[in-house]
Parts: structure tokens; sequence; C-alpha cells
């Protein structure tokens, strides 16, 4: 069993997904907390039901850590805002940005994807993919351009990758339990692309336009829409400055 600061790493070769396998460590886990990774990852899933196409020499992780439920949303913050400090020290050349509400894009291009789910116990999983050596080309179900780190010359690995992202989640969520939701709401908008200008939000029926007016106490996208605002829970964002509205 390797550690990673006070997280064990559980390691497999193969799963289907390693979010499932991390539930089912959360029914009895000795350790309060702990990463499932996997080399391979056959049945990967993202948000809204989307496949997660896994390509070998990519992370795969599931993240499991004891939260109140109450506090999901914050988790989804803490989790995309380490994940986009983690990628700056490997790619700090790259123009790197959150896209609402937990892509990290670097030069526009969706780097890794994030999918939170409930486990047992009071346990949160969070369940990351991370294009490090390669990324998905022709998939229907992508909405928008992917890349790998390789692809903008950042030369590293897995393991690299998954000790940069421990870190910097150890001193977020150590932020968090002294500050609350405040300051990593700060730290987080000051990479958030598009903030004050005009975006589509995409939702299950229909769109939404107006400007990026910030984000809610509770995660929620705010959006202004002449002298009102709007709060979105769910959505997929476009930006009209690159003609993306009508995907």
């Amino acid at each position: 069993m390797d550690f990673i600061n006070n997280w064990a790493i559980i390691a497999y070769d193969e799963v289907g997904s390693t979010n499932d396998i991390a539930r089912k460590h959360t029914f009895n886990s000795s350790y309060p907390y702990f990463v499932v990774t996997a080399r391979r990852q056959t049945s990967g899933r993202g948000r809204r039901g989307r496949n997660w196409i896994s390509i070998s020499g990519n992370l795969f992780m599931s993240q499991c850590f004891q939260l109140n439920t109450q506090h999901l949303s914050d988790a989804v913050f803490l989790v995309s805002l380490s994940l986009q400090e983690a990628i700056i020290s490997f790619a700090p050349q790259g123009k790197t940005q959150l896209k609402w509400p937990n892509d990290v894009l670097i030069e526009n291009k969706k780097i890794s994807g994030i999918l939170l789910e409930k486990g047992e116990n009071g346990y949160i999983i969070a369940g990351i993919g991370i294009n490090v050596s390669a990324a998905p080309t022709n998939d229907t179900n992508q909405i928008y351009p992917v890349a790998s780190l390789s692809d903008f010359g950042v030369c590293t690995n897995c393991q690299e990758v998954l000790k940069a992202y421990i870190h910097a989640f150890d001193k977020n969520y150590a932020l968090w339990q002294r500050h609350g939701f405040a300051p990593i709401k700060d730290k987080w908008l000051k990479y958030a692309k598009g903030l004050f200008k005009e975006i589509v939000v995409n939702l299950e029926h229909g769109q939404e336009v107006g400007i990026f007016a910030g984000i809610s106490d509770k995660g929620a996208l705010l959006l202004r829409q002449g002298d009102k605002i709007k709060q979105i829970l769910a959505g997929d964002i476009f930006y009209k400055e690159e003609n993306k509205i009508n995907e």
C-alpha cells in the first residue's frame, strides 16, 4: 500500500469504473482518506450520463473522503480548483482556465473530467480523469474540444500528476476547513473562463443567454439577464465569442 500525504493509494491494473470500485471500499474502509487508481478503465463515465473514454497512459482515479452531503457543492469546486492548480504546476505557460462547473481547460481545450458521487458511511467519491498522454478523437459525445497534457509539451506521468493534485487538494481543503467556501470561491473565480462575458448555457430543455456574473455560495452559476440574476444549477456553458451557441 502506497501513501501520498495521508492518502492511501489503492491501485488496480484494470477496472470497469474506479468510482464503482471506490464505492465498494466505502462500505468498510480502514482509511479515512483514500484514492482508487487504475491503469485501465473499461466503463468510465462522466457528468450527465456521458461516457469517459479511457486511454492507456492517462490518469483514472477516485478520491474518497468523508464530508457532510450539505457541502457537496463545495467539494465540486475544491476538487476542480485543486486540479487546476496541479495542472498549472506542469503547464505554467499554457492558458489554463476553469469552465463552470468543474472542467479544466488549456487553451480552450478540455484536459480533464470530474464526477462526484455519494459513497457509503459519509464518503464523497470524486471520480477524476486526466488526459496525461493522449486525448480521445472522433468522439460523437464530445461537446467541447479535448486535448492532453502531452499535446502542450508537458512530459510527466500519472503518478506525478496524482501527487501534485493531492498536495494542492490538501492545501485547499485545509483553507476550506478554516474559512469556509468563500476563499475557495474567490480562488476559483480567478481562473474562470468567460467571467463577466456573454455566455450561452445549454440546459436539459432549451438554452439561457446572459452575462456570466459569478457563482453563488452554493456553487450555482449566476447568469445576469438585464437587471435580473438567474441561478443555474446544471448545464453546459458555451461562449458566444467562440460561436458555440448551437452545440
